[in-house]
């Protein structure tokens, strides 16, 4: 039986639930109890708005992880950008999410949720400014990089209140309702980048941000009613995990900065790609060694105690390792090897995007409508996942356009449905409901570093085989000789469409395209099935859970 581990109340600076107001009284239920929980109390108006504004913060951090790739080669051309600058400006936003994550996560227990969201907002809303306003490719990395610093606070912060302000027994439903911006912004993003590019300005990607800055914030400057933290500040400050943020930091940077150049900007065996790689490896180890000692650290070995929880975050590292690569490579398919135009690639994908959507939402909130377990659908979808990926890879340049618009749907219909659904059993597996923030942020930061590892990998592959594939093209045109060096296949993408050449001269051309992309696509189908085998190891733990965080929103209560 998967054990939940006991609260650390001596050493947690999220505990103390005896102050809270009795207003708010916690209902805390065992795993196989099974007595009728009590009803909420009606929601007030403010709750809805502040929720819609947290909606708006996801869909903003959602849509400006996906609009800058459809528009960079216009960028870079306007402003005379070097390859160089070009990585840093695709990477910068990702990069700055990551390591930024466990920070808001730490210091949020500590000064509250709402000064660090408004930070975050106005970093971000800043940063979109930069963009806009760039006149070069050093403005354009600095702005995305602001706006990393403040889009990891903004997706990170609006889940973390989410499960603040609700309990576990109603979480499932919240989840799927906060999906459906998230899911929505990461699907229109490449086309709002494209037509900004190709028909507006893409400056329009910085400054179409402010107004919806302008609308969350002050929605959830009035409307987020949450109860102030009473714990004294002083002594919270001091009990701050300072030396693991440190070596947190440190160390994610020289790790990432190397798996997002190796085999783009350097090679895999050079000393500018293994030094930080290995300092950041050690880093990190150090890290996780160090995070034994504080009082409060911010990775608590309690809520990994449990089999489900270790099994939840694999399977989170898994999806984003198969997630991240395939968003970025069936684009790039179907431009590469069916030679479309950005936006005719979005509309052949657009079902598959609309599945992703139905699916992220509608699984969890049928679980929490039904009141239902989440562990087959997890295993059931691990599966569709999985298949998906493979029939993914059966894709080649013969394949008719109703097959490019149908198979992508199955994959589609699994990575939805686990956005959400791997956010349960961790939530699940926690004892002390105040420790609930900090396994959302280990959820997010679990998926967003096997990403990142994902994106590395399948780059490593798709530059190893594209390299040997295009060799054994003969009497390759002059126009083409720049794909004799692997690195530039990506780049040179564009180019195809635009050099008139028939498809019998591209055939062996596109055919090293296809190979390399099938190569990509099966290894993640690979990996999809680890992902799968995590799921075997997770427990059916009770969801009807009535507990509400120590930042719950005032007035909310529970009704005998």
């Amino acid at each position: 039986m998967d054990q939940q581990p006991e609260p650390d109340h001596g050493q947690n600076i999220r505990r103390r639930r005896s102050r809270q107001s009795s207003a708010a009284p916690s209902v805390q239920l065992e795993a196989n109890a099974a007595p009728a929980l009590p009803q909420r109390a009606g929601r007030p108006l403010s709750f809805w708005l502040a929720f819609s504004g947290l909606c708006i913060n996801t869909f903003l951090f959602a849509l400006d992880s996906s609009t800058l790739s459809v528009a960079l080669p216009a960028i870079a051309h306007e402003l005379h950008g070097t390859t160089f600058e070009s990585f840093w400006a695709g990477i910068a936003y990702l990069l700055c999410v990551v390591i930024t994550q466990p920070l808001y996560t730490s210091l949020s227990d500590v000064f509250g949720r709402k000064p660090l969201l408004y930070a975050a907002l106005l970093l971000f809303a800043i940063g979109s400014l930069v963009f806009g306003l760039a006149k070069n490719m050093t403005y354009i990395i600095v702005g995305r990089a602001l706006q990393g610093f403040g889009g990891g606070g903004m997706d990170l912060l609006s889940e973390i209140i989410i499960t603040d302000i609700t309990t576990l027994q109603e979480r499932a439903m919240f989840l799927g309702l906060l999906a459906i911006p998230i899911a929505i912004g990461t699907i229109i993003g490449p086309t709002i980048g494209a037509v900004f590019s190709e028909f507006i300005s893409w400056r329009w990607i910085g400054y179409a941000n402010l107004p919806f800055v302008g609308v969350s914030f002050p929605i959830t400057f009035f409307f987020l009613r949450l109860r102030t933290v009473n714990d004294s500040l002083m002594d919270d400050v001091k009990r701050l995990d300072w030396g693991g943020m440190a070596l947190s930091f440190t160390g994610m940077i020289l790790f990432v900065l190397p798996l997002s150049w190796g085999g783009a900007l350097y090679s895999w065996a050079s000393w500018q790609t293994l030094v930080p790689l290995i300092m950041g490896i050690l880093i990190l180890v150090g890290y996780f060694v160090y995070e034994s000692l504080p009082a409060a650290p911010i990775m608590p070995y309690r809520l990994l105690q449990s089999t489900t929880a270790k099994a939840t975050l694999l399977g989170n590292f898994m999806q984003g390792f198969v997630l991240f690569p395939l968003q970025q490579y069936l684009l790039l398919l179907f431009q590469a090897v069916y030679l479309l135009s950005q936006i005719d690639t979005a509309v052949e994908l657009l079902p598959t995007s609309i599945t992703c959507v139905l699916a992220a939402s509608g699984v969890v909130i049928t679980i929490g409508l039904l009141k239902s377990g989440y562990l087959w659908s997890i295993r059931l979808f691990w599966v569709v996942l999985t298949v998906g990926t493979g029939l993914v890879a059966l894709l080649d340049e013969g394949s008719p356009r109703a097959m490019r618009m149908a198979i992508p749907i199955i994959w589609g219909a699994g990575i939805g449905a686990l956005l959400r659904l791997l956010h349960l059993p961790m939530q699940a597996s926690v004892e002390n409901v105040d420790d609930t923030g900090l396994a959302v942020g280990l959820v997010l930061w679990f998926r967003l570093v096997g990403g990142l590892l994902g994106l590395a990998v399948s780059s490593s592959i798709f530059i190893s085989v594209f390299a040997k594939s295009i060799a054994g093209v003969d009497n390759l045109p002059e126009s083409l000789a720049p794909l004799r060096e692997a690195s530039r296949a990506i780049s040179f993408i564009p180019t195809l469409r635009d050099l008139g050449f028939s498809r019998d001269v591209l055939g062996p051309v596109l055919g090293a395209y296809h190979k390399a992309f099938q190569t990509v696509f099966y290894a993640m189908t690979a990996f999809g099935g680890v992902g799968f085998v995590s799921s075997l190891f997770t427990k059916e733990l009770t969801l009807q859970k009535s507990d509400l965080g120590r930042q719950a929103f005032e007035g909310q209560q529970l009704l005998p």
